[in-house]
């Protein structure tokens, strides 16, 4: 194993561990996958019982994927993915630092997981294991991960973000109840 086999091996490591843990708040820690919603709704994320059950479970395989190193450059996306729409939707107005709920967070792990593609997964992968790991570095990993990456969520912020929009929390219960029926 390599000195960047390593670095990979620890980056893939952090960032996954980092996803699965945002992941897991999402759907069963805190208020748990209601909690989420309705801050998602407080965002003008729509329909925002869909987006907190997509993004939580999305973290957590994402960020297991990462962990894995299993379709690296994808899972790499969809974190670029996820941090971009946070930074934009959240965490933007607020300017830079993260003490200030500003996108300082947000930047350094869309920029890891592009570095992660950048760099493919290392030997240390299940990637690598398949022998699919030398198709998914370099420009391709990283225009993968931060192409898709922030494709995604420029049209999700299009389709499904309407900032400044406010729902009271009876609605969003009614809209959930209504998800969950069909």
């Amino acid at each position: 194993m390599t000195t960047a086999d390593t670095a990979v091996l620890v980056l893939r490591a952090v960032a996954g561990l980092t996803m699965v843990a945002h992941g897991y708040h999402h759907v069963l820690g805190g208020g748990g996958l209601a909690g989420t919603s309705r801050w998602f709704a407080s965002m003008g994320l729509r329909p925002p019982r869909v987006h907190a059950l997509l993004s939580g479970a999305g973290e957590l395989a994402c960020g297991l994927g990462l962990l894995a190193g299993l379709l690296t450059p994808l899972c790499a996306a969809f974190v670029v993915g996820t941090m971009t729409v946070a930074g934009v939707a959240v965490h933007r107005p607020n300017g830079f630092f993260v003490f200030k709920d500003g996108y300082e967070y947000v930047l350094l792990l869309a920029v890891v997981s592009v570095v992660i593609g950048l760099l493919g997964p290392g030997r240390v992968s299940v990637d690598h294991a398949l022998g699919i790991d030398d198709a998914l570095d370099g420009g391709v990993g990283a225009a993968l991960a931060g192409g898709v990456g922030i494709l995604g969520a420029a049209l999700l912020l299009a389709l499904c973000w309407r900032p400044g929009t406010t729902r009271s929390e009876t609605e969003t219960e009614t809209e959930e109840t209504e998800m969950e029926t069909t």
